[in-house]
């Protein structure tokens, strides 16, 4: 559990001078975190997940576009509304609709806490190739994956990002099966075939993963630099090479609960057969080697 800004204390009262003035606290800052703990005790504090982001901290959320206006500005609020300092890094993937007048629009709205910088694919490369893009220009101490649709809760970057600020873990992995959070019902067979490839995906990286191939991995840059340089898949083989990469390397890896909001074909879902085959593919050849 974490407060968010409008739980958050939002004031104090000074009788330094003689009056009551307001002074505003930033959510996940030490001040905010001290108040906390002087009011719920350090022990509280820690089972209920709360914790103090540095103030020089940057979240990279790395965005791939590809046909998204429906939703693209949407999600670029929903990110920007998370009170931590971040930077949003979009790559269009060759979109044909109007995902690149509204990135164009998005991009004169930088902030001196939010800057937003946008990045073009032509032609489409895929999914994977985006996302290399996207991480090679990430500038922040962690980064994370958000894909374009609302499928997935920015609102939750804080619980995520937990076990990375307080030093615990190198990845973050956000599972749409651990069970506490609430996730549209859809296809069976999709949730078949995702089980069944976190399954032998396990089975070649030795991670118990309830969920391989989640959107939301987290990384801290340590680990961005160390595995991009090796990344070669352009489309949804992305997830099982970069999960087989991580695990060679011994990095430390949480997996959380998140919430799921999927889309169905008619909404824009577009991973299909093929990439389930591709992903069996890809989890026996980086299980094996780089």
């Amino acid at each position: 559990m974490i407060m968010n800004e409008s739980s958050s204390p939002p004031s104090t009262n000074d009788p330094s001078d003689g009056s009551a003035s307001v002074q505003t606290v930033r959510p996940f800052s030490q001040a905010w975190y001290d108040r906390l703990e002087q009011t719920l005790g350090p022990t509280a504090c820690k089972q209920l997940g709360f914790y103090a982001i540095p103030d020089d901290f940057i979240l990279s959320v790395v965005i791939p576009v590809y046909n998204e206006e429906r939703t693209l500005r949407e999600l670029v609020d929903r990110v920007r509304e998370v009170p931590i300092r971040k930077e949003l890094l979009l790559v269009d993937d060759g979109s044909r609709d109007r995902s690149r007048e509204i990135l164009a629009e998005l991009e004169q709205e930088s902030t001196e806490t939010d800057t937003l910088r946008v990045f073009h694919q032509n032609p489409n490369q895929g999914k994977g190739a985006a996302l290399r893009r996207g991480m090679a220009e990430a500038r922040g101490d962690v980064v994370i994956i958000q894909d374009a649709d609302l499928e997935y809760n920015p609102a939750e970057y804080p619980r995520l990002l937990g076990p990375l600020v307080r030093g615990e873990a190198d990845v973050v992995f956000g599972s749409r099966f651990l069970g506490d959070q609430p996730h549209r019902v859809l296809y069976f067979w999709h949730y078949l075939a995702n089980k069944g490839l976190t399954l032998l995906s396990n089975c070649f990286t030795n991670l118990n993963l309830t969920d391989m191939e989640t959107c939301y991995k987290v990384f801290r840059r340590e680990v961005v630099e160390a595995v991009l340089p090796t990344l070669k898949q352009d489309r949804f083989g992305f997830e099982p090479e970069v999960t087989a990469k991580i695990a060679r390397r011994r990095f430390r890896v949480f997996e959380m609960s998140i919430s799921y909001a999927g889309r169905t074909y008619d909404e824009g879902k577009k991973i299909g057969w093929k990439d389930g085959f591709q992903a069996l593919w890809c989890i026996v050849r980086y299980g094996l080697a780089d």
